[in-house]
């Protein structure tokens, strides 16, 4: 019996029909990936512990009046990813947001920002303001300027940048500066809302004046809401 071996042109025909069926596969794949959506976290933070607001220095106007209190802008909080899905990182520009002086009180209280943001400090007071902080993640110190006048800092690093006024020592407020997208300032109610965030399973943390919570474990899926609560004591 004689083994008859295929021809040039037959391995040449299957050659090109499995290349043709991989690059097929190849294509399915990626089409696959492409159609994954993004789903979002959601969810309360409940405050245990009452923040109380920093004592105004009172003044020759304030003599006889109730203090003024800044308790809902205290209720705040910071959610946010502990670690971002890759390719959340890329470098780009942040843009521009105030954080006012007002009533010798930073307006708001909380900032939340990615790197490559630039925070304008205007001063809406009709006396001098100095904004300075001593944060690792950003040390500055602006200077005294007076009533009309704004001026600004680019944050480039990743952190919690404390802000104080070195005129009105009860003045301070908060900067947390992101290299992601992935968090959420809360709303009145202390419920936040974390969107386009690929599907997965992360670790997510919730910070208030300081205090951050344990990191909880969330699986969010595709194109869907997972549902993630806070208590912050």
């Amino acid at each position: 019996m004689v083994l008859k071996l295929p021809s040039r042109r037959t391995v040449l025909v299957f050659s090109i029909a499995a290349a043709a069926c991989a690059l097929m596969m190849d294509v399915r794949r990626t089409s696959a990936v492409g159609l994954a959506r993004t789903g979002s976290i959601r969810g309360r933070v409940d405050l245990r512990r009452a923040p109380a607001p920093t004592p105004r220095r009172p003044g020759v106007q304030d003599l006889g009046a109730p203090a003024p209190r800044d308790l809902p802008d205290l209720l705040r909080s910071v959610v946010y990813l502990e670690s971002a899905p890759r390719g959340a990182f890329e470098t780009s520009e942040g843009g521009h947001v105030v954080m006012d002086q007002r009533n010798e009180t930073f307006v708001p209280h909380v900032l939340a920002i990615m790197t490559g943001t630039t925070v304008d400090f205007p001063n809406s007071d009709a006396f001098y303001h100095n904004v300075f902080s001593l944060s690792k993640a950003s040390r500055f110190d602006l200077g005294r300027y007076a009533a009309g006048r704004s001026k600004a800092v680019r944050f480039d690093k990743p952190g919690i940048v404390r802000v104080f006024c070195d005129i009105h020592s009860h003045m301070n407020a908060f900067i947390l500066v992101f290299s992601h997208p992935f968090f959420a300032l809360t709303n009145a109610d202390g419920r936040y809302g974390i969107e386009n965030v690929p599907a997965g399973t992360y670790n997510v943390i919730a910070w208030n004046e300081g205090t951050a919570s344990e990191p909880l474990s969330v699986t969010v899926p595709d194109g869907g809401v997972a549902e993630l609560d806070f208590a912050l004591r």
